[in-house]
């Protein structure tokens, strides 16, 4: 057990990345390094770097986008609340995110489709829209 410590000083970035519970799975933490959506000093980054203490990561998942600062390194994932005591987000960034969440939330239609809208999407895109149902 001697060499446990030896071991947390010693993290891969992707499991890193999944103990402070910034993605369900290693296996997605890796592949979204390896698709370029996790930045180091403006560059990509391999799965092996090593993350030290005060080290700046941009990690993009789906919409949102945050800069984090290394506080702690684990290599074991644990509850939700020892999982955000091993990093801190940016003022900027926290700002950042809000402010796209409600440029999303006022700017989307709320009407979501694969393919052709329904007749009350179809109403609601009219009724948006200001023009007339007699079409």
């Amino acid at each position: 057990m001697a060499q446990k410590p030896e071991e947390d000083d010693k993290v891969r970035l992707d499991k890193w990345l999944w103990a402070a519970r910034f993605f369900k799975t290693r296996s997605l933490a890796k592949a979204a390094i390896e698709s370029g959506k996790v930045h180091w000093r403006g560059e990509r980054c391999k799965p092996g770097k090593e993350p030290h203490i005060g080290d700046e990561y941009q990690i993009r998942a789906g919409f949102d986008e945050r800069t984090v600062v290394v506080k702690a390194l684990s290599a074991v994932r644990r509850g939700a609340p020892e999982a955000q005591a091993l990093y801190v987000e940016t003022e900027e960034s926290i700002a950042k995110r809000e402010n796209a969440a409600a440029m999303r939330k006022a700017g989307g239609l709320g009407v979501m489709t694969d393919g052709r809208p329904t007749k009350k999407q179809r109403r609601q895109l009219h009724q948006f829209r200001g023009s007339s149902n007699d079409d």
